[in-house]
């Protein structure tokens, strides 16, 4: 993201650095205005600094579309034309975002990597839908694959420039202050733009831009959506429902949308990187499958806006721990973060899975509101002592009571 005439640095940018000359195809995934084009625009200038030769192409622009559709050749035609085409033994480093615009995004992938060892790609696309759609297995061993989603709360404050390190024990004051900050970035939200812009009318305007421009442009041309009213209603719906676990039934019956096609939205919605289905823990792997799932959405600003059409003043205990879970997905990946609930409804609201280890981790708005006898019960059941309590309000007891910024 762009602050001032500078690009501030991601976190995720030193882990995709070290891909920048081996052979792979850079791949980011992501939701619109996350940040992606900004990352890419980072990478340009680091090579640009080192000397080496880039080029940027912006998807959004049809021409190119246009151009790349036409084939690797043409393709490689444009480059020449613009003086960007590989050099002897200098590699091109080239540029490309929103990738899931052209026809056949993996078959010019897979060409380029092929034939053409001195181009390297770093591209883009808002869609992990419409690239999974589009990609074939034929990339298989040409691709490494990030995931890049809005700020972390340490990421916002890096943005705002306010001095902040992980892991430190700071006094009273300093921690009166975070607690502040951390209830605006779960009340307004880690996009970017959101973070970065003070005005709470504009912060508004602009959440509802990105979920017009996501229900209008993602859903309608790269889902094929055809009924726009009933997705948005389902939308809604699952806002007021983030941390509850998700019935189809019930939806369906709620909704007037059939099973299926619930389904399918959210199939989508999670592919377009705007929900998480976060699935049951178990030891066994039948009743893992079986047990219903879990919905968070990725951004609490974004959630609200879609379930209660604005942005709020004080902080609601599943929009705290949608916030929550917003920081756990970006230190911990993929299936790592897990649920568990028995029949009899003990619950623990998150499962670290991290390695051969569990870390149980409950989340209230105050301290003092923790019961610890689901922990309890699932630390003897499953051989394990550790657990975190993460809290906003009140007084850490132990080392096991942490605030979100260091869990």
């Amino acid at each position: 993201m762009i602050y001032g005439a500078t690009i501030l640095k991601r976190d995720i940018i030193e882990a995709i650095q070290k891909y920048l000359h081996s052979d792979d195809i850079i791949v980011l995934h992501g939701a619109r205005q996350v940040g992606k084009t900004s990352i890419l625009h980072y990478l340009e200038d680091q090579l640009n600094r080192e000397g080496e030769n880039t080029y940027f192409i912006d998807l959004e622009d049809s021409r190119f579309v246009s151009i790349i559709d036409a084939g690797v050749g043409d393709f490689i035609n444009h480059l020449r034309e613009e003086g960007k085409a590989p050099l002897y033994k200098k590699k091109s480093f080239i540029f490309i975002d929103e990738i899931q615009y052209l026809a056949n995004p993996s078959s010019f992938l897979k060409l380029v990597a092929d034939h053409h060892k001195a181009i390297k790609l770093i591209v883009s696309g808002s869609s992990s839908f419409a690239i999974k759609s589009k990609f074939r297995d034929s990339l298989a061993g040409r691709t490494v694959n990030f995931e890049v989603f809005n700020l972390s709360f340490r990421e916002s404050l890096l943005f705002r420039q306010y001095h902040f390190e992980e892991g430190k024990v700071y006094t009273q004051k300093k921690i009166g202050e975070l607690k502040a900050l951390f209830k605006e970035y779960v009340l307004y939200g880690g996009y970017p733009k959101i973070v970065l812009t003070p005005d709470i009318d504009m912060k508004e305007k602009y959440l509802q831009q990105i979920i017009d421009t996501y229900v209008k442009k993602d859903i309608r041309d790269l889902a094929d959506v055809k009924d726009i009213d009933k997705f948005n209603k389902l939308l809604e719906a699952l806002a007021s429902q983030s941390g509850q676990q998700v019935n189809i039934t019930e939806l369906s019956n709620t909704t007037r949308i059939a099973k299926q096609t619930i389904e399918k939205y959210l199939f989508i919605m999670e592919n377009t990187y705007i929900i998480k289905l976060v699935r049951p823990f178990s030891r066994n792997i039948r009743s893992e499958l079986f047990k219903l799932p879990k919905i968070y959405f990725y951004d609490t600003g974004l959630m609200q806006m879609l379930w209660l059409k604005g942005l709020q003043k004080e902080i609601i205990g599943n929009v705290f721990e949608t916030g929550v879970f917003a920081e756990l997905i970006k230190k911990y990946p993929g299936d790592s973060v897990l649920y568990w609930r028995t029949k009899d409804k003990k619950e623990i609201d998150f499962i670290l899975r991290i390695r051969n280890t569990l870390l149980p981790v409950e989340v209230k708005l105050s301290f003092e509101q923790f019961n610890p006898y689901a922990i309890q019960y699932f630390n003897k059941h499953y051989g394990t002592d550790n657990y975190k309590v993460v809290a906003l309000n009140g007084t850490p007891k132990n080392s096991s009571y942490v605030y979100p910024w260091d869990v």
